[in-house]
């Protein structure tokens, strides 16, 4: 666990180190969002209507801004060969970096949402709903993101490409994570949304890393 303590707080402090990139990030998820309610207008239902959809894409293409950085620094520089030369395992150093991504780019969203979800006139349920929903959903889009981060490395056009690759894959998330908000809005149960998410989560954990750490080695190779 030290291992993997001492990656999460390395990669923290890299990250402190270039504070732009993580507030493109955030701008870029405060901006789209709140273009939505200026240009549509303030139709209170209508606002509702189409708030889990807009929240969750701005979510989703937030974090996909930056999943280049998980591995590529360090394939450049070299470090990502002498972590998978080190005596300790591959897939829990690069499950720290994952967690370190979404500390980065998910944590500040799962925050920044019930703000966000005022200007779309959100109820206090709703509110609860979204932030749980991205809570839950958020660290599968950095695990499934990772896949596609590992696979590009070194490859020209790697940001398109891994776009490409992983969009499709954040379709069930999106999915399940706005749909839980919309049923809250109007009433419905939650539990299932709620239990899907979280087996995506408990699904992602336990096979994503080790996809990644093997796509990883294959990029060194």
């Amino acid at each position: 666990m030290s291992a993997l303590l001492t990656i999460i707080r390395r990669d923290l402090l890299l990250v402190m180190r270039r504070k732009s990139e993580v507030l493109t990030a955030l701008f870029f998820f405060v901006i789209v969002t709140s273009l939505f309610p200026l240009g549509i207008g303030a139709e209170s239902a209508l606002l509702r209507k189409i708030a889990p959809g807009v929240i969750w894409v701005a979510a989703l293409l937030s974090t996909l801004l930056g999943l280049q950085r998980i591995f590529a620094a360090d394939y450049i520089d070299g470090t990502l060969e002498q972590l998978a030369l080190s005596p300790k395992p591959l897939v829990l150093l690069v499950m720290g970096k994952i967690i370190a991504h979404w500390v980065v780019c998910g944590l500040p969203l799962v925050i920044l949402a019930p703000v966000i979800g005022l200007q779309f006139d959100l109820d206090s349920s709703s509110l609860r709903t979204l932030t749980w929903a991205l809570l839950l959903g958020t660290p599968v889009l950095s695990l499934v993101g990772s896949i596609g981060a590992a696979l590009t490395l070194g490859v020209r056009g790697a940001s398109v490409l891994m776009s490409l690759l992983i969009l499709p894959l954040y379709i069930p998330v999106l999915i399940f994570g706005a749909g839980a908000v919309y049923a809250d809005s109007v009433g419905l149960d939650v539990t299932g949304h709620f239990s899907l998410l979280g087996a995506l989560l408990i699904l992602a954990l336990a096979f994503v890393p080790w996809v990644s750490a093997a796509a990883v080695k294959i990029a060194i190779e």
